[in-house]
């Protein structure tokens, strides 16, 4: 061999792939209207060789193709380009290619396939408008009002009958069932306007509060009414204060609501039960033979379950004086609300409005302007976003769960919400798969306004998912700032506060005791955090996986302008190697965090150098 030939390349290395997503780079416009001409373009490397390119789609869903011509070329790749018109308010499609290793070959938002296909993994464009602007940009900080800073008013509140108070230094009491609905830290709203600061300093500009609403325990997902927030958090007065305070520092707020159910001591419950013919007794689920003689949230007695065949129901919530939108307004002014336990709503043995509710809560919050909504989601996407509803989902399947199995330290394996099972320990390429797969059953429009999450409020903290390892800690924070989708940051992770499962990994912020805070891994989210907000490629590009081994992931994020390289690592990885034709321009980069990385004419090299993330730019 030539000293001056190319080192050979893996024989499926993804940069040697063709390569479409459905970013600016490849889709133009990215929310058209029904009848709108769309322009498709799709990447091929010359190492994948093709005489003609065509996009199969779906129009009144037949079958349709459209041929693609040659827009542009360089020494590394094609990139072809298709135009037609939006024929449905979805439009489904992949690419077929004539030429390359077999002759045939089909992409879709999985990959490359040389053997016939199902629709599910179809690239969709779909004619919904364009979400919230301001969400393509954002951080989102979740609180637990109850576990996150105290202000001095906190001390002055008086709490109701079924509530224990604790110390805020006190440890969470887990030794008795009623610790969810009982003990209370006193944390409230104007508590989280003062750590405004300290929310900022990490990159984040949204705050997303778990329900406020009044209940009888210390997560509110019981609410006793939707009209007031909870006197222990400060009451109305506070909510707004929070708000005009964000605000005035360019930051959002958005709220919790339980579309699924209220609390067993809801007002719109207690007049059902008084009054069989009030119209709120149609609000719920009835079942005279069962165990509680209402249907509830898995079996919960404190938690009755909503009834979306009710037409009143919806003007309650969704009406133009209901519960959604007047918590949009002044004086009250939320940016938005995240959806609690979304996949159930209007689902109840054989009745489903499930899309029907999302489509009218969708349109209740455009109806406010500028506004966000996103669903909890725990399991499989595919059908439940379909764009045109929910703006977007709390991406458990798609992203939480598979980065569980690459971030779980060997030594310890905990269990993802409610399954039997501990969750396995993979490698990065079986990971990137995962993420694939589940990305490609649901539109680009709604994984980007999507949250990425690794931890909540419902799960196992970062660091004790990583049994005190910094290094897969750090790269738990790496993942979240630089890959697609909205990042959520869970109270008191960047500091290193620990925890097990739900109530465990509530445990008060320690606001106290900063002596015991992880300052680097505060400082490396600070990093991430400032990373995101520089860097254009990170907040709107698209995603192109360039090469995983066990212990590292590689991909790319790309605009017209822009292209950031990111390696993140659990562990010692040795090296990487990348084509340089394939990253033009990348010797001119510069490394935002970390390092190690090398070009000469014909390979880029990643090296090692302890760092959990690096981040390359040019």
């Amino acid at each position: 061999m030539s000293p001056t030939a190319p080192p050979p390349l893996p024989a499926a290395h993804p940069l040697q792939e063709p390569h479409h997503d459905g970013s600016a780079l490849y889709v133009d416009p990215a929310h058209p209207a029904l009848g709108e001409k769309v322009r498709l373009r799709l990447r091929v490397p010359h190492s994948h060789p093709v005489t003609s390119v065509h996009i199969r789609h779906l129009a009144d869903a037949e079958p349709r193709f459209v041929e693609a011509h040659e827009l542009s070329r360089d020494d590394w790749e094609s990139v072809w380009q298709c135009e037609l018109v939006m024929p449905n308010p979805t439009l489904n499609y992949r690419w077929i290619l004539a030429g390359g290793p077999t002759g045939y070959a089909w992409v879709n938002g999985t990959g490359v396939h040389t053997r016939d296909v199902p629709d599910a993994a179809d690239f969709r464009l779909v004619t919904a408008p364009e979400p919230a602007a301001w969400t393509r940009d954002a951080v989102v900080y979740q609180i637990f009002p109850d576990r996150f800073a105290r202000s001095s008013a906190a001390d002055e509140r008086d709490l109701p009958e079924w509530a224990v108070a604790r110390g805020w230094d006190e440890p969470v009491k887990l030794d008795t069932p009623a610790h969810g609905s009982e003990f209370v830290y006193g944390g409230d709203l104007r508590g989280v306007a003062e750590r405004l600061d300290h929310i900022a300093s990490l990159g984040a500009d949204v705050v997303y509060l778990t329900p406020f609403f009044p209940s009888e325990s210390n997560h509110r997902y019981d609410a006793t009414s939707f009209d007031h927030v909870d006197p222990i958090l400060g009451g109305d007065e506070a909510l707004v204060e929070l708000v005009e305070a964000a605000h005035a520092r360019g930051m959002k707020v958005i709220g919790d609501f339980t579309t699924n159910h209220t609390g067993v001591t809801h007002e719109w419950f207690q007049t059902a039960l008084a009054d069989p013919n009030s119209p709120e007794h149609d609000f719920y689920l009835w079942e005279p033979e069962g165990k509680f003689g209402y249907a509830t949230w898995l079996g919960v007695r404190t938690l009755p379950k909503l009834n979306f065949a009710s037409e009143a129901l919806f003007e309650r919530l969704f009406g133009t004086d209901g519960v959604i939108r007047r918590w949009l307004r002044a004086p009250y002014g939320l940016d938005g609300w995240r959806v609690d336990v979304g996949n159930m709503t209007g689902r109840y043995r054989d009745q489903d409005h499930y899309h029907q509710v999302a489509r009218a809560m969708r349109a209740a919050v455009d109806a406010e302007g500028d506004k966000y909504l996103v669903v909890e989601h725990g399991h499989d996407l595919t059908g439940d976003l379909d764009g045109h509803g929910w703006q977007g989902a709390m991406n458990y399947t798609g992203f939480t769960r598979p980065m569980w199995t690459w971030l779980r330290h060997p030594n310890d394996a905990p269990k993802f919400l409610g399954s039997p099972l501990m969750v396995p320990r993979l490698g990065g390429e079986q990971v990137v798969e995962t993420i694939s797969e589940f990305s490609s059953h649901i539109p680009w429009s709604v994984l980007r306004h999507s949250m990425n999450l690794i931890g909540s409020h419902d799960t196992t903290r970062v660091l004790t998912l990583a049994h005190g390892d910094r290094r897969i800690a750090g790269a738990a924070a790496a993942m979240l700032y630089t890959m697609p989708s909205v990042p959520m940051l869970y109270y008191g992770d960047e500091v290193g506060l620990e925890g097990d499962y739900a109530e465990d990994g509530r445990r008060p912020f320690p606001w106290g005791d900063e002596s015991g805070w992880d300052t680097d891994l505060l400082e490396l989210y600070r990093s991430l955090g400032s990373a995101r907000r520089e860097l254009d490629a990170l907040r709107h590009g698209g995603l192109r996986w360039a090469g995983a081994n066990d212990d590292a992931i590689c991909f790319l994020r790309e605009t017209g302008d822009q292209r950031a390289l990111v390696v993140v690592s659990r562990d010692a990885f040795g090296e990487l190697r990348l084509p340089a034709a394939a990253l033009k321009g990348i010797g001119e980069g510069r490394a935002v965090i970390g390092g190690g990385v090398s070009v000469d004419d014909h390979q880029v090299t990643i090296t090692d150098t302890g760092s959990p993330v690096t981040i390359w730019v040019w």
